[in-house]
């Protein structure tokens, strides 16, 4: 594809653009809108950052990736993980709200972007698909703990650190005493409303909306009814009403050296989070994704973030769904948003600042509960205990030390288990089933074998990981079988093979001539065959290279046969 072409994909669906999706975009536009708002306020004071800055992410994002990324419904712009990684990152640097941890905050998503496009210009993209599903879905768990918990020091108005569970028991203890009644039953109103409303209410459209009008509820009766100040209720205060400036944070490389690992695993979890979110679209939406142009997308959103006076930003899973079901045709919808936002920015910021603390704090507990759950932990020990050990570490690794560390012990736990597979590959003595072509273990089915001959099947790749197991393996059932004339290695499964194991097959076929017993080789795929012709096992091998199995046994069987 030209270059062009893969940094602006836009190009292919902006040459039919119609009327008729313009008005479908628009009214997907005005939906998302609801929860934008909201929401990108929330996440903006999740990350400790002015609420403002949650709807200035929201703006420039989400046009960026309209014409850059390749999903044409995903939508873009503060989510709870992405803000509380960016709260983990930089509470212990700076005075969370200061001007020095807001410059900061632009400058980690301005890292975030470049790192994230210089992986995808490069085809990295596949890099950091390789964390496991189970280690990802453990992260997310804890992380969404982490974000209920942190929002109990705005529903009972108190000073929490909730970096992490020891953490946040100690500060609940000290400040208890300090709990403000009025803040806690805004909350817990909200709470149940946002609860109970969508089981009563019917109509899929005020469903939707319902948190906004929640909150513009609880700002009418704060505006009129409630005095603030009188009943010591947290607001938002005043918000600037202006479009964000644009400007590059300032670039200390003392600092920069410091953010970058935060930065790398901020743009690791924003594109495994939002090609995630893509893929559950992309099919109903027949997109044609790619995960190379999505980190190039990611790369420019969150650079564009960081210059326009906002934070790191992913992919949202709540407003992409229902950017989907609103009926958005194009990615136009994602550029009506930002325009919508625009107007929200310049007009409307002044409405939200009697808006409770308490009902933001509220919004986001309601939004993420049904991700914090115990059934993938139990399903994934009952499946395989080595992934389930690496769920419970990285749990316990992001709720009991913090989110970075706990992401890291996933990552090193990741590669530690497929290294631990890969040296442990099962290796199988076939037979064939009577009355058939096919070969299959001896533990489990009933085959005919031979006394003169053994049949190994290997699946796994052979590597410098594993090459002794299997010659091992062949040792041990050569010295028990006296008879043993022949050695067959099924290759059906090998599909690469190294040096290391190269060598390996060399030296067991030198050590079984020794003994005047034969090695042959079976369905050898061509990769490994190029690799086999390079070396000298085949000019030294003692034995034959068969096409299929079954041809290799009966031509040997016919053979030891013979020979008595």
């Amino acid at each position: 594809m030209p270059d062009f072409d893969r940094l602006f994909p836009a190009r292919k669906w902006l040459s039919h653009y119609q009327t008729a999706s313009f008005k479908a975009d628009l009214v997907a536009a005005l939906i998302v809108l609801a929860m934008l708002v909201p929401q990108g306020m929330a996440y903006a004071m999740l990350a400790g950052l002015p609420p403002i800055m949650g709807i200035y992410a929201s703006i420039l994002p989400m046009i960026i990736y309209a014409f850059t990324g390749s999903s044409s419904t995903l939508s873009i712009g503060p989510v709870a993980i992405i803000s509380m990684m960016v709260f983990a990152a930089l509470n212990p640097l700076f005075t969370v709200g200061s001007q020095a941890y807001i410059e900061a905050a632009c400058l980690l998503a301005v890292l975030v972007g470049l790192i994230s496009f210089v992986l995808g210009i490069f085809r990295f993209g596949f890099l950091i698909q390789l964390i496991s599903h189970p280690v990802i879905k453990s992260f997310i768990i804890a992380s969404t703990l982490l974000i209920a918990l942190g929002q109990f020091k705005f529903l009972f108005a108190i000073p929490l650190q909730a970096n992490n569970i020891p953490e946040f028991i100690i500060s609940l203890q000290q400040n208890f005493h300090q709990i403000s009644l009025s803040n806690f039953s805004i909350g817990i109103i909200s709470i149940v409303l946002l609860f109970l409303l969508p089981k009563l209410i019917r109509s899929g459209f005020i469903n939707r909306i319902i948190p906004l009008l929640i909150l513009l509820c609880s700002i009418l009766i704060m505006t009129f009814i409630i005095n603030s100040s009188h009943y010591s209720i947290q607001t938002v205060g005043v918000i600037p009403s202006a479009l964000p400036s644009f400007h590059f944070p300032s670039w200390n490389w003392n600092l920069v050296i410091q953010l970058l690992p935060s930065a790398f695993m901020i743009a690791m979890i924003s594109f495994i989070e939002s090609l995630a979110i893509a893929q559950a679209t992309a099919l109903k939406k027949r997109d044609d994704l790619n995960s190379n142009q999505e980190l190039i997308a990611l790369g420019l959103a969150n650079i564009a973030a960081g210059i326009n006076s906002g934070f790191a930003v992913s992919g949202s899973l709540s407003r992409t769904v229902v950017n989907a079901d609103a009926g958005a045709k194009t990615p136009m919808a994602g550029v009506l948003s930002s325009i919508l936002m625009i107007v929200v920015s310049l007009y409307f910021t002044g409405f939200f600042q009697n808006l409770p603390l308490a009902v933001l704090a509220a919004t986001i507990v309601v939004s993420i509960w049904k991700l914090i759950t115990l059934s993938p932990f139990i399903e994934t020990w009952r499946y395989s205990k080595a992934d389930g050990l690496a769920m419970w570490a990285t749990f316990i690794g992001v709720t009991c030390i913090d989110i970075t560390t706990g992401l890291i012990i996933g990552i090193i736990l990741t590669f530690v288990l497929l290294l631990w597979r890969v040296s442990r590959p099962h290796i199988a003595v076939i037979g064939l089933v009577e009355g058939t072509q096919h070969f299959r273990n001896i533990s489990h089915y009933k085959v005919i074998t031979s006394p003169d001959i053994v049949s190994f099947r290997v699946d796994e790749n052979l590597s410098f990981l594993n090459a002794h197991v299997l010659k091992g393996y062949i040792i041990t059932h050569v010295s028990q079988n006296p008879q043993l004339q022949h050695v067959v290695i099924n290759c059906s499964s090998i599909s690469n093979i190294d040096l290391s194991a190269l060598e390996m097959l060399e030296e067991i076929n030198i050590e079984l001539s020794l003994l005047n017993i034969q090695l042959h080789l079976s369905e050898v795929k061509s990769p490994v065959m190029e690799k086999l012709i390079k070396s000298a096992l085949i000019k030294e091998l003692s034995g034959q290279v068969f096409l299929t199995h079954y041809q290799a046994i009966q031509q040997l069987s016919e053979s030891s046969a013979t020979k008595k």
